[in-house]
């Protein structure tokens, strides 16, 4: 586990997308991730990946109109066809540059409940069977955003299990303290799940350190379970970029005692 993924939609917003990579790979992480990196054409970012020695850990599909308040598709009745196509071009992108996880977003559905449970199995579904042979797999993801479909753990493993484990996890630190749950507990007992990792600190969801949830015991639960996937941190910096990235050097320092006999 010695990829420390910086998501660049959430950090070194200060500079334009093509160049966040190198500022993260300055920085000590060893792989990117962005939900919609599009503006970048795939031939261009496997250059700057295998320029700089980073990978790209998870890209999104189908996040719809963010001004309508669209966190995504795949639970929205009427919008197949728009999720199908932005899955495609989310799973031709990660293809070409190496990515191994989609996470196609369920969205916040304006109709009924029923509706938007068999509007998202159904395109899960379609997304499973489109990406199998593909070498790359399908994130799920419990988001706390009010509304929003896929809302909770359990939801989440439920469906992983109805799916007999055909896609993964994505397990969200801070969304789980939100949810009221103990996020190195909750790893602990359910690490077969998880195909990526999200860090943010709670509350605030900024840097580690800046709240209390004890990540020391979170990394020790992963590499406890064998955890091999990449940690992302998905978190709103408190200061610059790099200056809250300070903790980077402590973590990898951290892992390695974890690791390493």
């Amino acid at each position: 586990m010695n990829r420390f993924s910086a998501h660049i939609g959430y950090l070194y917003t200060e500079l334009p997308l093509a160049a966040r990579p190198a500022a993260a790979a300055r920085d000590g992480f060893t792989a990117i991730e962005h939900p919609e990196p599009w503006s970048v054409p795939a031939a261009d970012m496997r250059a700057r990946l295998a320029d700089l020695g980073l990978t790209f850990s998870q890209v999104t599909s189908g996040m719809g109109d963010a001004a309508k308040g669209e966190k995504g598709l795949a639970a929205l009745l009427g919008r197949e066809a728009e999720f199908r196509a932005g899955f495609d071009r989310a799973l031709d992108y990660a293809q070409a540059i190496g990515c191994p996880f989609v996470h196609p977003m369920a969205g916040v559905p304006k109709g009924g409940v029923l509706d938007a449970g068999e509007t998202y199995r159904f395109n899960l579904s379609w997304a499973l069977n489109r990406a199998e042979g593909s070498g790359v797999r399908v994130l799920v993801e419990a988001i706390t955003i009010p509304g929003y479909y896929m809302g909770s753990l359990s939801l989440a493993a439920e469906l992983q299990d109805q799916f007999h484990g055909r896609f993964d996890l994505l397990f969200d630190t801070y969304h789980a303290a939100t949810l009221g749950e103990d996020p190195a507990l909750w790893a602990t007992q359910n690490a077969r799940r998880i195909g990526h990792v999200h860090i943010a600190d709670h509350p605030g969801r900024h840097e580690p350190g800046t709240g209390t949830l004890p990540f020391d015991r979170l990394l020790s639960a992963l590499t406890a379970a064998g955890y091999a996937g990449a940690v992302g941190f998905e978190y709103v910096p408190s200061a610059a970029t790099s200056t809250s990235a300070a903790f980077l050097p402590g973590w990898k320092r951290l892992l390695s005692e974890k690791v390493l006999p």
